[in-house]
């Protein structure tokens, strides 16, 4: 259950209501005021709660239902830098604690050109949201589940070519995590590497439902995130 379905199954327990009753919440959502956690859907719930449309079990069995499906959307409500730098390279290092912040100690010449260190491999950390390429909204309202029809787009951006051995891709989907590890060489010689300025020295990858399968042969297992960036630099 996505958010657009959530909408569709609490539209159909509004019609549960008398009449005048939904005049009255339509009344009341049309002059609401929302702040984080209170918003519509709250909102809503407690309406329909209060005039015995549904029960307490309905209203946990349906929260149930939807958190399931949405494990990680929270991350689509963070700012980009929270997400791409804060989370992303936390995430990483949760994952596989040989995964390090550089510093002196571990590479005398670190100058902050990349994001982790795994025993002498330099590693930069890209994270990505798949967003409906379609639909308008913030990204709360357009974030997807993986495996859908619909169209999205991830962007990997602010590439800096030979200043890392590996690249770690991190895709987020409102129910899954996907990692795709890619050496230098291997973005370098991507069909899909582009300029993300025009004369600039950082590039990008876009990754979409239309070619996302090309990327199968890079895609990773989390628990073999550090042993799969090892072996490509000890090739």
């Amino acid at each position: 259950m996505d958010l657009y379905e959530l909408r569709q199954h609490l539209d159909h327990l509004i019609t549960s209501l008398i009449p005048e009753e939904r005049q009255v919440l339509e009344a009341r959502l049309q002059g609401l005021v929302s702040a984080f956690p209170f918003n519509e859907y709250e909102f809503i719930l407690m309406f329909l709660r209060d005039r015995g449309v549904i029960s307490f079990k309905d209203y946990e069995a349906l929260r149930d239902n939807y958190v399931s499906a949405n494990r990680y959307l929270d991350l689509f409500g963070l700012a980009p830098r929270v997400f791409g730098q804060v989370w992303g390279e936390r995430h990483i290092m949760d994952l596989d604690p040989r995964f390090q912040k550089p510093d002196k100690s571990l590479d005398p010449g670190y100058d902050g050109e990349y994001d982790l260190w795994i025993e002498g491999a330099k590693v930069e950390v890209k994270s990505s949201r798949a967003i409906h390429a379609g639909r308008s909204g913030d990204l709360v309202s357009r974030a997807l589940r993986f495996g859908g029809d619909e169209p999205f787009w991830m962007n990997f951006q602010q590439l800096k070519l030979d200043v890392c051995d590996v690249f770690i891709f991190v895709g987020v989907w409102v129910d899954k995590i996907v990692y795709w590890v890619m050496s230098n060489e291997d973005v370098k010689q991507s069909a899909y590497l582009s300029h993300q300025h025009r004369g600039g020295i950082e590039y990008q990858i876009g990754i979409t439902d239309k070619n996302i399968r090309e990327f199968d042969r890079f895609r990773v297992a989390p628990e073999r995130l550090g042993d799969t960036v090892l072996s490509l630099v000890r090739k």
